[in-house]
């Protein structure tokens, strides 16, 4: 089966629908599958519910999605500088299910094992654990906190290869890994692609079983969103 495809529009196709659960890859503005997304967002579709650990920044990443209307629901655990995603969130024109961030990765990581429930201390006691099962283990009071699976995940990787191995690189390496495994169908974009036997099976950290389809990226901006300097002393 032929896994690669020629645009990220191209690799989406057929994929798409209304009211649909993605999950996309990334921290912060490192590791985000930014063609994939711009894809995405020119695709039109709406009412989705988008897992992502937040949702970008002004003007880059899934913040176009939510500037354009699509997006009905956030599963995140930060919000950031987001002042778009802060205004629709307060205006209730967007559904917000925020987890503390370990939370979330388990979550998703759950999901990509087959796992549909787990226990965590965090959050007990807190708004976290409202509406949630509480259970006691050697003393000890825990939330039971469900999986997450999605229809969709696309992630960014640095190489991967026509059979959809992947190797991400360095911070890259947050969310993307446990997405790929936790959808029904992933779509990955990497920044190089290589054929089989190329890559070192001891670097690979996402089988080409979990991936779908991939397509080889371009254009990516190495954004810096905190620039903090030390001004010299001599």
């Amino acid at each position: 089966m032929n896994k690669v495809y020629p645009s990220a529009a191209a690799a989406l196709d057929g994929l798409l629908y209304d009211g649909m659960t993605i999950m996309s890859g990334g921290f912060g503005l490192v590791g985000n599958p930014e063609n994939l997304i711009t894809a995405l967002t020119a695709s039109g579709f709406r009412n989705l519910t988008i897992v992502s650990n937040n949702c970008g920044a002004e003007g880059f990443g899934l913040y176009a999605l939510l500037a354009n209307g699509q997006i009905r629901k956030m599963i995140s655990s930060y919000i950031g500088d987001n002042k778009l995603f802060e205004s629709l969130y307060l205006e209730g024109k967007l559904e917000l299910e925020l987890n503390p961030q370990g939370t979330l990765a388990e979550r998703i990581r759950a999901g990509g094992a087959g796992i549909p429930a787990f226990y965590t201390a965090t959050g007990v006691g807190t708004v976290v654990a409202e509406g949630k099962p509480v259970e006691e283990f050697d003393g000890k009071r825990y939330i039971r906190e469900r999986w997450l699976r999605a229809d969709l995940a696309i992630v960014r990787a640095w190489k991967g290869d026509t059979h959809g191995n992947l190797v991400f690189r360095k911070t890259a390496r947050n969310f993307n890994p446990p997405m790929a495994t936790a959808a029904t169908v992933t779509v990955a974009e990497v920044e190089e692609l290589v054929a089989p036997g190329e890559l070192d099976p001891d670097m690979i950290h996402t089988p080409g079983i979990y991936v779908t389809r991939i397509v080889r990226g371009a254009h990516y901006e190495r954004r810096i969103e905190k620039l903090t300097v030390r001004e010299r002393t001599v």
